[in-house]
């Protein structure tokens, strides 16, 4: 190991499985002191286990690291403020923040209800929210600080049957956007990372939901260079752990894709084709007008179905 992280405070919010595990085990591997946050909860977001997060700082400490556990919900300002504390308790300071908490309520949109929406808007965009925040109080004052949070491609590209979620995550890839802009002259970075990657997540996505994205002729993975889910947990965190070195102060703002031996930057919200006039276009124009311009050859990713006719 390289010890890029030597001396580094790192906090990682769903460190007790998965993506979360595998960056906060390499995270300690490379030097760093972890708070591994984890109330361990199940994949809806229902329970509560300390033992989660129990079993990975023991991993760390058996391993010659330094972690403590912390079982603080990331859906609250307190909670954030919290979790931010203990790793100033306990080690004197923060320097990198990693977001990886997630739950999955998976629903049809004409069939989610209000409190799966919000179940997962609060883990998964409030829950970033709470923690970067009070984090990035510390790093404005201490003039440096990598913050690292997770998209995914159901926000990026969509994905039938999570409304819910892929709202939280395409709004934490603007969310990041913004504090790289907020935090940039501070000496401190904001990258997001969306990854694929077989999680106990990907393996809870309901029957029901799979068939009706089946029958539909929507692919589960909604990205169109993959090929699918593919790669392990632990795969993803090489780059967040060289994303939160001092190796990478020259990366700010930026979403990219990893899955196995493969990282993409993402591009940023461009314009693709325009259509321009002296004066405000009329209805009639664009009757006229935008079917062969604009909305020539416009992919669909969900054209209509031909009704059975018996």
């Amino acid at each position: 190991m390289s010890n890029i992280l030597k001396d580094k405070v790192a906090i990682v919010t769903g460190a007790g499985r998965g993506i979360g595990r595998g960056i906060a085990t390499l995270m300690a591997s490379e030097g760093a002191q972890v708070v591994v946050v984890d109330p361990g909860v199940s994949v809806s977001g229902s329970g509560l286990d300390n033992s989660v997060a129990d079993e990975v700082v023991m991993e760390i400490q058996e391993a010659g690291g330094v972690a403590i556990a912390c079982y603080e919900s990331v859906t609250s300002m307190l909670g954030g403020e919290a979790i931010v504390k203990a790793g100033v308790d306990h080690f004197g300071k923060v320097d990198i923040v990693v977001t990886c908490a997630g739950i999955l309520r998976d629903r049809m949109i004409f069939n989610m209800s209000e409190e799966e929406w919000d179940d997962v808007i609060d883990v998964h965009l409030k829950g970033t929210f709470t923690v970067v925040r009070h984090a990035c109080a510390l790093f404005r004052q201490q003039r440096s600080g990598r913050v690292i949070t997770f998209s995914s491609t159901s926000g990026l590209y969509g994905n039938s049957g999570q409304a819910n979620y892929g709202a939280a995550k395409d709004g934490i890839a603007g969310f990041i956007r913004v504090v790289a802009r907020d935090m940039g002259k501070y000496g401190v970075t904001a990258n997001c990372i969306a990854p694929s990657a077989v999680t106990r997540m990907t393996e809870n996505v309901p029957d029901e939901a799979l068939k009706i994205r089946a029958s539909s002729g929507i692919s589960g993975s909604g990205v169109p260079f993959t090929g699918g889910v593919r790669g392990n947990p632990q795969d993803i965190a090489p780059f967040a752990t060289w994303l939160a070195s001092d190796e990478a102060a020259h990366v700010n703002g930026h979403v990219f894709y990893s899955s196995g031996g493969l990282i993409s930057l993402l591009n940023d919200p461009e314009v693709v084709k325009t259509i321009h006039k002296e004066g405000v276009w009329t209805v009639e124009e664009l009757i006229k007008v935008f079917p062969a311009t604009i909305g020539l050859e416009l992919y669909n990713p969900a054209p209509p179905q031909q009704q059975s006719s018996t």
